[in-house]
Parts: structure tokens; sequence; C-alpha cells
């Protein structure tokens, strides 16, 4: 593929300056030959297919194209046009303004400083809100790496570089043409190296991979070369992050260490999920992940090599519908003017909805007004959360959490409907539980709307509880 001319036109698109070229595609600036005036800044991303090149190249421009068309919100680029591949191959698509994630984190260890962890846990939530967004419309990246992530000017998360991705709703051209493992070697997921494809437990593994990377300037796996080097990491775990850098607090390390676990199984179950305590460090359960200072002994790597020997293809169900099996439950827990009896059907319709869905996480949220103002104003709110944070843990003592995170949120808004629709959103909730009569509004005219409100404007689904009626006694109806 010869490289094209600046100022020639192809397709009724005028070629301007090169701008980037890589091992796999040149990308040129671009604008209409007519002088028309773009909705957005275009480039034109051109795939290289040198004489001797596989086919890996002309497959993923292929699958790119595809997944282009079909995806969208503000987490991937605007697509524009392609070309005809017996032609000239290439695609058109938004030029964003910003840095790759791979040049932020050069620039960190050019600056000889270590990343800052609550800018670890910021990218990494935002990363994990994009990689989330894919996954809802039944595509997986399978090529996640600091390369592929830009961050525009806006501070804004946009994946790039769509090549090696899966989407259900087509064939997987990568899996027909290649039965080898396909991707980036350090940041490819277990089950990627025998194939297996369409898991969105294998982004959530990479994305630990980066954050890994962020926190230590160290690759968990290094960058294997040979794919006895790449079937290591059926079995093998990472030196934990707090040996390389102790100051690494216990959640973050927490975090890391499970989304790198060799099995799917024991990684978080959606990216939501791992964006939610990434958003809460505070809300994080420990474990012995946590804590560790060094890596895992010899007779827990014998076990998982054991089970890795026979592990071999086998098909993904639908992403959307693997993450919606374990969705982020929100309770709308009131605080004041509520009766037991509306405490305990909140109680009985949340244990209904935990049971029918196993490994669900449970957000139990209320939302108070203190209006408290001078010197005694922390003092105060500290108390008031303390005393929710403990009359949360006295109502879900009846709910039988096994399998289940929980984490309690007291949220301060005097806006109740406004404050409960902020947090759904911001945390990727599936189902809100809340009474359909009443929510602790100290103004009692607004009470019978925030329960109308939330269901009117939610992102998902609501169910409005009701107290149930009382038994009526026979002469009652005298």
């Amino acid at each position: 593929m010869t490289r094209l001319e600046q100022g020639s036109e192809l397709d009724g698109f005028r070629i301007g300056p090169l701008i980037h070229a890589g091992a796999m595609a040149r990308i040129y600036d671009v604008s209409y030959a007519d002088g028309r005036q773009a909705p957005f800044p275009m480039v034109m991303k051109v795939p290289l297919m040198r004489e001797g090149d596989g086919g890996e190249n002309i497959v993923g421009f292929e699958i790119e194209h595809q997944m282009l068309q079909v995806l969208h919100g503000t987490y991937v680029p605007r697509f524009v046009a392609a070309g005809d591949l017996g032609r000239v191959p290439y695609l058109v698509m938004e030029r964003l303004s910003g840095i790759t994630l791979e040049t932020w984190m050069m620039q960190k260890v050019n600056a000889l400083e270590p990343i800052p962890l609550e800018s670890i846990a910021r990218m990494g939530a935002k990363l994990a809100q994009a990689v989330h967004s894919l996954h809802q419309q039944n595509v997986c990246h399978l090529d996640l790496k600091p390369a592929n992530v830009m961050i525009t000017d806006e501070d804004r998360v946009v994946l790039l570089d769509f090549g090696l991705s899966s989407h259900t709703d087509y064939p997987d051209l990568m899996a027909e043409e290649f039965r080898k493992a396909v991707g980036s070697p350090a940041w490819i997921a277990p089950e990627q190296v025998v194939g297996i494809r369409g898991d969105p437990r294998s982004d959530v593994f990479a994305t630990g991979v980066i954050l890994y990377e962020m926190a230590t300037g160290e690759l968990p796996f290094g960058y294997p070369t040979t794919s006895g080097g790449l079937r290591q990491r059926l079995w093998m775990s990472p030196r934990p992050p707090r040996a390389w850098r102790p100051d690494i607090p216990e959640w973050l390390q927490e975090i890391i260490l499970r989304c790198l676990e060799p099995q799917a199984s024991q990684r978080y179950p959606s990216a939501a999920h791992l964006m939610f305590d990434l958003r809460n460090p505070g809300q994080v359960k420990i474990t012995e992940r946590g804590k560790r200072m060094k890596g895992r002994g010899f007779w827990w790597h014998l076990r998982q090599w054991v089970r890795a020997a026979g592990m071999e293809y086998e098909p993904s169900p639908l992403p959307s519908r693997q993450i919606s099996e374990v969705p982020i439950v929100m309770v709308a827990v009131p605080n004041e003017d509520v009766s037991d009896v509306t405490m305990y059907a909140l109680r009985q319709a949340t244990a209904r909805s935990l049971g029918n869905r196993p490994g669900a996480r449970l957000a139990a949220v209320t939302v108070v007004n203190t209006g408290i103002t001078g010197s005694a104003q922390s003092r105060s709110e500290t108390w008031m959360q303390r005393q929710h944070l403990s009359a949360f843990r006295k109502w879900t003592d009846g709910l039988d959490l096994s399998g289940h995170q929980v984490s309690f949120h007291v949220l301060e808004s005097g806006d109740v409907a406004q404050a409960l629709l902020r947090y759904a959103e911001g945390n990727n909730v599936s189902l809100i539980i809340m009474g359909a009569a009443t929510h602790g509004l100290s103004m009692q005219q607004f009470v019978s709307t925030v329960p109308i409100r939330v269901a009117m404007y939610s992102p998902c689904t609501v169910i409005l509880v009701k107290e149930p009626m009382p038994f009526l006694q026979l002469g009652d109806a005298d």
C-alpha cells in the first residue's frame, strides 16, 4: 500500500497531512473535497497491506469496519465512511483531540513520579465505564491496552482500534481465520490464549493489567514472545502491586488482583462492578488478595496448572445477557417518616430480587438534607452518617447476602429524586427498588412525587413497593 499524497482526492475526501504511521495502519487528516464543512474533524485510517504480510491486517480492517458502523455513544469515535477493499481500503472517522493513555503514563514516568492513587482510580473508573458501554452493545474489545485508549482534551475516555473485537451479531472473522491466540501479549486474557472470544471478563482482565501498570510502572506478566510464555497466563499470578509500591492501599490492590485472576469466574462479573469499586474505595471488601505482600505459593500454582491443562475453547454467551445476570441493584431506603411495615416490605422485595440474581451487587442508598451550618457541621454530618450506616446494617440483617457484595451510601441533597437518579446513572444501576408512597422527605407536599419522578426518568427498571394492606376484620365494614 503506497502512501497517499497530501492534497490528493479519494472518494470525495481531500487527503491532508500524515498524522501517524504505525505497524498496522497510516492515519491522515482529511476533509471533504468539495469544501463543505464537516460536522466534526475527520481522519482516514488506511491499513498496511505489504507483500509478505499475514491476513491479520485485512481481517482486522473488515472487523473494525463492522464495529464502527454499529457502535454508538461517547466512548467510541463517530464513523463517517469506508473504502472498497478492491480499490483502496480505508476508514474515515471522527478525529479526537487529546493524548493516548500510553502517552499520559509515559509523561508520568518521564517526570520521575508515581501516578497519584486518586488519578489511577479516576482514570480506571472512566475506562471501566467505557468498556461497560461496549459490553452493553454485545461487543468485546479484546485488545485493550494504553495505546488504544484516548484521553480527549475534555478529559473523556474514548476506545480505539476495534480490529480484534467480537460482536455477537456478526460472524467472528478473527476466530474463523486464525485458530491461534490473537491479541497484544502483555494484556491478553488467559481464556483468549485458548481461543475463547466474546467473554466480557476478558476486557476486565485487560483493564486490570492497565491498572497494575499505572500503579507500579510494571507489567504484571511481562511481555511474552512465545506461545508457551502466553500459556503461562492460564495459571500464573503476578507479584502483588504493594510489593512494588508500599503506599498502594489494600483496597486498590484488591481491585487490581481481582481483575487479574486466571479464572474468569473469580474476576469482577462485569466492568460496571469494577467501576463501582473504583468510585467507592471505602466500600471495597478486603480479602487475602488486598493484604498479600508476596506472590502465591507453589501449591496454588500447581492446582491452577492442573486446572488449566484441560482448558479449551468453549462458546461465550451474549455479553449483554451475561452482564445483565449480575446487575447492580439499588434500594432507596427512606430515613424518616417511614413505618416498620414499609421497611419490611422493602426488605422482602430486595430479598426476592437478589434471590433471582446470583452475584448481583446491592447498593443501599438513603438521601438526607441536614441544612446544618457553622463549625459543628462536619461533626454533625459525621454523626449522622454513622447513624444511617448503623441503621442500614440493621436493616440488612434479615437479608441473605451470601454471594452478594453490599455497600451503603448516604447522599446529601435537597432534591431526593434527583440525587437517586444521579446515583443510579453514575453507577450503572440496573434495578431500583423503592417505596411507592414515601421516601422520607420533610416537605410532605412533595412526598408522592419522588417515586413518580424516579420511575419516569430512571435509566433502568424501577420496582415500586407498596405497603401490604392490613387484613380486614369481621365487622370492620360497619
